[in-house]
């Protein structure tokens, strides 16, 4: 999930007519408006925002199939995407996702809230795997305790640990010539995150999934899943399994990708699906032409 901000999308969801419509179906779903509530936060990652990310990822992914043909034969939803991908691909129906979304933002803040341990999920890039055995060897002998959340290719990864040793992690990505980028809060993909993979599971259970309409490639090891059972798997094991972008990408080749579409906020995803596939396309919401009223 990439921090958008409302001053960054907000005419976007008020202007396309696809983010209208998912937008007012999220409103009847929460129980409030979304857009004005998502205007008025000051964080990137609360209940509103969130929900406000899967709506225009959506969006976008509406207007890839209405207006260029998107006729997709696979789907990844890298961390967060898993959220929009169980809505586009028909494992939860739009009302019921928006409001799994939102329930499990609050059991997360809730959780977080009570932690007393302040992690936050550092990323750095330009680091070649040989220089990310000598980052995490600096890490073991301070004994610091860490995760390694994402490995995304193209040197880029994240660790969580201790806020207080963010000053330590980012002096070592520093000396193996890698670039530290930011932490974020709160943190993600991490085995110390269990109670937060089971309340996921029980809250994904209660939805009642149903098998996607089409094949999903696991972000965490690359496997095609097909049973509603394998992406609530998947999706609740997030919370505790690192994201493996390069397992996905290769699966993703193996089955005979050769175009693949990022619907959402431009990020990570499609720079590090460059120089895999012969086509990348991105929909976001600059790219998109807003209609009028």
């Amino acid at each position: 999930m990439a921090p958008s901000n409302h001053r960054a999308v907000g005419a976007f969801m008020e202007r396309d007519p696809h983010a209208r419509r998912r937008a007012a179906e999220a409103d009847d779903a929460l129980g409030y408006r979304l857009v004005e509530r998502f205007r008025d936060v000051d964080t990137d990652y609360d209940e509103s925002s969130r929900v406000a990310f899967v709506v225009n990822c959506l969006a976008l992914a509406d207007r890839a199939v209405e207006l260029h043909g998107l006729s997709p034969s696979l789907c990844a939803g890298p961390s967060f995407g898993q959220m929009a991908a169980m809505a586009f691909t028909g494992v939860l129906a739009y009302p019921d996702l928006v409001r799994l979304t939102a329930e499990l933002a609050r059991r997360e803040a809730a959780y977080f809230a009570a932690e007393e341990r302040d992690l936050v999920t550092h990323f750095f890039f330009r680091t070649p795997p040989d220089e990310l055995r000598r980052v995490l060897a600096d890490l073991d002998d301070a004994e610091v305790w860490y995760d390694l959340s994402c490995l995304l290719g193209g040197g880029f990864y994240a660790i969580t640990l201790a806020c207080g040793h963010v000053g330590l992690l980012e002096d070592a990505v520093r000396a193996a010539g890698g670039v530290p980028l930011y932490s974020m809060r709160p943190p993600v993909h991490c085995r110390a995150f269990g109670a937060l993979r089971e309340e996921a599971r029980a809250l994904l259970a209660a939805a009642g999934p149903a098998d996607p309409r089409i094949p999903w490639v696991s972000d965490q090891d690359g496997a095609v899943l097909e049973t509603a059972e394998e992406v609530a798997a998947l999706v609740a094991d997030g919370f505790v399994r690192p994201v493996r972008w390069p397992d996905a990408v290769a699966a993703m080749r193996r089955r005979g990708v050769t175009e693949v579409w990022v619907p959402g906020p431009s990020n990570l995803f499609d720079r590090l699906s460059q120089g895999h596939f012969p086509t990348v396309r991105t929909v976001t919401p600059e790219d998109a032409v807003p209609a009028r009223s």
